[in-house]
């Protein structure tokens, strides 16, 4: 426990947020978290649920959303909640139709809703609906929400967030071809749309994260004793970056991760002519 502890301490130091910051920026605002109903989501919503906000909160289980709803409630912000599967086209149809409804649209999205898949290429090679299902949340699903939502942070002059991961950002690994390959493809698509963004007022902030304390990790044994963030700390990550409206955020520790991305590969094909030459 006291290994863990260190670990955790070390690869995710104390981080701050400043309240009345955040405060200033996000009062009588329409902050919409998708994911919400447990993990990361959940915790952004109580996080910012003592401001005079609207929140609009979507996820598949709207039982907690229900739970998520009443809590915050009794606090200062209004909460406004939706139960969609965004990867169905009529479940997300329906739920545009309600953002569109919103008097004074949106001026900050957080999109957080995704789905990871840890599994060999050979277990997966009558699974091709793994990869389908991991593109349809994790890019498509963010892809047509921001599409249609786009015309309100263009006049709101907002603000979009995008809770990544740090795979996206460093060499393809074995058993994530699914997951890699989709947050990927959404990263990629916000940076090369962000320069166009950022001339119609709309900020864009990428947040790259590694592992987090979940129920999405949870059916991965070789994840229990592996450092990890906590949901709570990565919703004051999100907080600060809605105030400081930086372009990214990384963990301090993921330069070294992407050096090794890119000289390890060049290491293993040097080593291997030199073992072949040796033969």
């Amino acid at each position: 426990m006291y290994k863990q502890r260190f670990w955790d301490y070390f690869l995710f130091r104390p981080i701050s947020c400043n309240k009345e910051k955040l405060k200033k920026v996000i009062r009588g605002k329409s902050i919409l978290i998708t994911g919400a109903s447990s993990g990361v989501g959940k915790e952004l919503a109580c996080e910012l649920a003592d401001v005079d906000c609207h929140l609009v909160l979507v996820a598949r289980r709207g039982d907690e959303l229900a739970k998520i709803k009443k809590t915050i409630e009794t606090k200062n912000a209004k909460v406004s909640v939706f139960q969609a599967d965004l990867r169905d086209t009529t479940e997300m149809e329906n739920f545009l139709s309600f953002l569109h409804g919103l008097p004074h649209g949106l001026d900050i999205v957080v999109n957080n809703a995704g789905l990871s898949i840890h599994r060999s290429i050979n277990d997966s090679l009558n699974r091709y609906h793994d990869f389908t299902r991991t593109m349809a949340i994790n890019y498509f699903a963010p892809v047509q929400l921001l599409l249609s939502v786009i015309p309100h942070l263009q006049r709101n002059k907002g603000h979009i967030i995008n809770v990544s991961t740090i795979n996206a950002r460093l060499a393809p690994v074995p058993y994530f071809a699914a997951y890699q390959a989709s947050k990927s493809a959404f990263d990629v698509w916000l940076r090369s749309t962000a320069p166009e963004l950022k001339t119609q007022g709309v900020t864009t902030t990428s947040v790259y994260l590694p592992l987090i304390k979940t129920p999405m990790i949870e059916p991965t044994v070789a994840y229990q004793n592996v450092p990890a963030m906590s949901p709570r700390y990565v919703a004051r990550i999100i907080c600060k970056s809605i105030y400081t409206k930086k372009k990214t955020y990384q963990p301090w520790w993921l330069i070294f991760g992407q050096m090794a991305s890119i000289f390890l590969p060049h290491f293993s094909r040097v080593s291997k002519k030199k073992g072949e030459k040796s033969r």
